[in-house]
């Protein structure tokens, strides 16, 4: 599994030999199976998790009992409540795994001393945040502003792999529509072909 995140991190960074003793020292590898829950509601989020193999999501339910996904990760992404972070609050998120999955968990005191001992880590840790901030931002205005059939095309121009990967329920509640909805524009975009 650590050859997965080195390869990760050279794709960022350039990795010492040191910074590698010292991921495998602060990382913890763990299986998952299918339905399993890395977090869930109400309990106090521990690690951020890079998924080595496999597939989860993070999702809120509403008190109506509607999920709402708010992340999917696939391979090579990260996934937390709020990343690496020492806050005891419960958490408002559960993560599941749509697929078996490989993680690696990483706990606030492993992403500190990483922060402080692997300068490549702190600089793609805050251009990821930054990212992620951007992707988050553009979102909100996307969901407020673009139509359902517009949500569909661009989620899937830029992530069609994970469009093909999630069941189509999942994939309607990241989108803010209904599983219906999804398929009346699916069944659109065929008919234009």
């Amino acid at each position: 599994m650590f050859e997965v995140l080195q390869t990760y991190f050279e794709n960022k960074f350039p990795l010492r030999d040191e910074d590698i003793v010292l991921m495998k020292s602060l990382l913890v590898p763990r299986a998952m199976k299918k339905g399993e829950f890395l977090l869930r509601e109400g309990e106090v989020s521990k690690y951020a998790a890079f998924v080595c193999k496999g597939f989860l999501r993070s999702f809120i339910i509403d008190n109506k009992g509607k999920e709402h996904v708010i992340q999917f990760a696939p391979e090579n992404w990260w996934i937390s409540d709020k990343g690496p972070s020492a806050d005891t609050h419960p958490s408002s998120l559960f993560i599941d795994c749509i697929e078996d999955a490989e993680v690696l968990l990483l706990d606030i005191n492993g992403h500190n001393t990483l922060m402080e001992k692997m300068p490549g880590y702190a600089a793609a840790f805050r251009s990821g945040m930054q990212k992620r901030t951007d992707a988050k931002d553009k979102r909100i205005v996307h969901a407020l502003s673009a139509t359902a059939e517009e949500r569909y095309h661009d989620f899937l121009e830029v992530y069609h792999s994970i469009a093909v990967r999630v069941p189509q329920h999942m994939l309607a509640s990241y989108l803010g529509i209904t599983p219906e909805t999804l398929s009346r524009i699916r069944r659109k975009a065929m008919q234009k072909k």
